[in-house]
């Protein structure tokens, strides 16, 4: 077909004694390219310059870690079978890294390093929303350079071009047929959802954590639908493929985040640290009038907003305290 799409004819080359491979390259690029727009995300909002690199040493170990332990607990046969040698399930450059597990690791990791920068845990996640849509964009690269994680045959004229003596190629079909690329289809879909994402933060409140819930909804409903036509092995679930079991308990976390937080919190906050916790130099990225306070104890919230006017009517001359 004219406009089909051919497999990459390499997938790693040497450089001197060490192999790079191409999907390392394009996982370690999006993670490049969403800390530099987490961390803008965050400085805008108030954040240190550089604080997000204090959050991700803690969220991006802990989320490849995590990516592989349910890669490896989702296709149990792939790695423990009679004779098998379990040192292949370190074998993280043979591919088999999942998005999913990636997020409950990370998730973890981004609460350590939250934690023990000061910063919200729901600002961090609203800031990386985005980010994550747009790592997740550039990692599936990494699967056409691996020739994986197709979908059904197809005769579109974009199909993609997978040679017969790849593993995964189905028995039966002739030479020369197309499958789905959906690395594609979630690359665009992804990339779609930082737009998405972007624009609605321009019109609505998206702040504490609400970002990221429209994250995990965009992005369970996507991956739901591309899960269902890829061919690769999968454990199956009551005749529904896990992952997109996953994706549907993301939508639905998401769903939850967004209800909850909605109700919780109207209004902005008012620095992205948790109380106590504020960097001195810091101004305060309000963008609202409506601003929520929590103490530190008992998480309270003004229920009105409060005017410069009101302060300076209860300030004196004398006071200790002055508004700034």
């Amino acid at each position: 077909m004219p406009l089909s799409i051919p497999s990459p004819e390499w997938s790693s080359f040497d450089l001197g004694p060490f192999r790079i491979h191409a999907y390392a390259l394009c996982i370690l690029a999006g993670i490049i390219a969403a800390t530099i727009l987490t961390s803008r995300r965050l400085t805008k909002r108030g954040g240190e310059p550089g604080v997000v690199l204090d959050i991700i040493l803690w969220a991006v170990p802990l989320g490849i870690i995590g990516a592989r332990i349910y890669h490896v607990l989702t296709h149990p046969a792939d790695y423990f079978y009679e004779g098998a040698d379990l040192l292949r399930t370190l074998y993280i450059w043979e591919g088999g890294n999942a998005i999913f597990g990636s997020l409950i690791g990370g998730a973890i990791g981004a609460y350590i390093g939250c934690r023990l920068s000061g910063i919200r845990l729901t600002s961090f996640l609203d800031a990386v929303a985005p980010g994550l849509l747009l790592a997740q964009a550039m990692g599936r690269l990494g699967n056409w350079f691996n020739h994986e994680l197709f979908g059904l045959p197809t005769t579109l004229p974009w199909g993609l071009e997978i040679e017969p003596t790849n593993a995964a190629y189905p028995l039966g079909l002739p030479p020369g047929t197309l499958f789905h690329p959906t690395f594609l289809y979630e690359m665009i879909w992804n990339l779609a959802g930082v737009a998405v994402i972007l624009l609605l933060e321009r019109r609505i409140n998206l702040h504490w954590g609400k970002a990221f819930g429209v994250y995990l909804i965009w992005y369970g409903l996507g991956r739901s639908i591309f899960e269902s036509i890829r061919i690769d092995p999968s454990e199956i679930i009551l005749g529904v493929r896990t992952n997109v079991w996953a994706a549907f308990a993301a939508i639905l976390l998401g769903l939850v985040i967004i209800l909850v937080q909605r109700r919780r919190h109207t209004g902005v906050p008012v620095s992205p640290y948790l109380p106590g916790r504020e960097w001195k130099g810091a101004e305060p990225g309000v963008e609202s009038d409506n601003i929520d306070f929590e103490s530190e104890d008992r998480g309270e919230e003004a229920s009105e907003p409060i005017e410069s006017a009101d302060v300076a009517a209860t300030s004196t001359s004398d006071s200790p305290l002055q508004a700034r």
